[in-house]
């Protein structure tokens, strides 16, 4: 499999590890009333979708950056895949 590194151009799947699940980059309010639930639900629970689904990969083999990778988890056809920390700084902007 081939990710297309924003950065760097098409790599090799095996310069990179999986990391799961994309969903890590927002992790919940330690203030509010549910916190205890929300960081119980963020350490433990995941899906394990059939099709497209955002996922973290770290370019350990490489520039050591952390990617989300938009892949389709069925036939790892990928779609889209940017830098984590501007993913990060998006939804940051967006709550």
């Amino acid at each position: 499999m081939i990710i297309h590194h924003p950065l760097l151009g098409p790599r090799d799947s095996a310069e990179f590890t999986y990391m799961g699940d994309a969903r890590l980059i927002d992790r919940p309010d330690s203030e509010a009333e549910t916190a205890a639930q929300d960081f119980f639900e963020y350490g433990y629970l995941r899906d394990n979708p059939a099709g497209w689904h955002e996922e973290l990969w770290f370019h350990e083999a490489g520039d050591r950056s952390w990617l989300v990778v938009t892949r389709n988890t069925v036939t790892h056809e990928i779609s889209k895949v940017e830098l984590a920390r501007d993913v990060a700084r998006e939804r940051g902007r967006s709550r």
